[in-house]
């Protein structure tokens, strides 16, 4: 069942590994097959090295098992919230990535510092609210898909697709398995150079212009687009 797809998604899961998003078993990559509306997912703490398409595991959208003798990643449920609430995510990866997660546990957005991050997001990228105490002890990986699309409200995720969980790392999400891991590599690497520029520069560097921001990011994403080949 979905072999296809969960080639795509073990190729994307090694992924984590060898670019460097993930260490251990610290990460996870889901895709939705649209046609049936199944997600596959990683088994929980599979190690990257040793996973093969039977680690994999396919779950209806509302989580009950279908193929796979493993438990499906413990994030699984903040992936089946976004592919719920989100209809561009096709694939959904969430990592401990270092710099994305920097900015997680400060609680704070990824500022839009020039065209290196405007290509790809169309603004800050955001950070969740705290989790209550309420929510962290009730159905907890549900809830932080909930915050996650709470702090979507007047963002359209279509163009900005990631997000840091404050706290906690980041979430991103594309039009497949491998799309999502894509976006999650920029992601990580503007979160660098965001963080470079605030703290060896001293703070107080100017976001970049509004203009500059939409100009990146239509070139390759907006109803005109030209980047790359046709």
């Amino acid at each position: 069942m979905l072999e296809k797809l969960k080639e795509e998604v073990l190729r994307a899961n090694k992924m984590l590994q060898t670019e460097r998003l993930a260490i251990l078993t610290w990460g996870n990559v889901s895709a939705r097959d649209e046609e049936t509306g199944y997600i596959v997912i990683k088994g929980s703490g599979v190690e990257y090295a040793d996973m093969t398409a039977e680690h994999l595991v396919t779950v209806k959208p509302d989580g009950t098992v279908v193929e796979g003798a493993c438990r499906p990643s413990t994030d699984l449920a903040t992936h089946l919230v976004l592919y719920r609430s989100f209809p561009c995510a096709k694939g959904v990866v969430h990592t401990h990535s270092p710099y994305a997660t920097v900015w997680a546990q400060a609680g704070q957005s990824i500022p839009c510092y020039g065209t290196t991050h405007a290509d790809y997001f169309k603004g800050d990228i955001p950070c969740t609210r705290a989790m209550t105490p309420e929510e962290i002890n009730g159905d907890y990986e549900r809830n932080t898909g909930e915050v996650i699309v709470e702090a979507f409200k007047g963002i359209d995720p279509a163009s900005m697709r990631a997000v840091l969980v404050q706290c906690h790392g980041p979430f991103a999400w594309g039009d497949s398995a491998e799309d999502a891991v894509h976006n999650g590599i920029v992601l990580e690497n503007v979160a660098m150079m965001a963080l470079r520029t605030k703290v060896n520069l001293g703070g107080g560097q100017p976001l970049i212009s509004d203009d500059l921001m939409k100009k990146h990011y239509n070139r390759k994403f907006g109803p005109g687009a030209y980047y790359g080949q046709r």
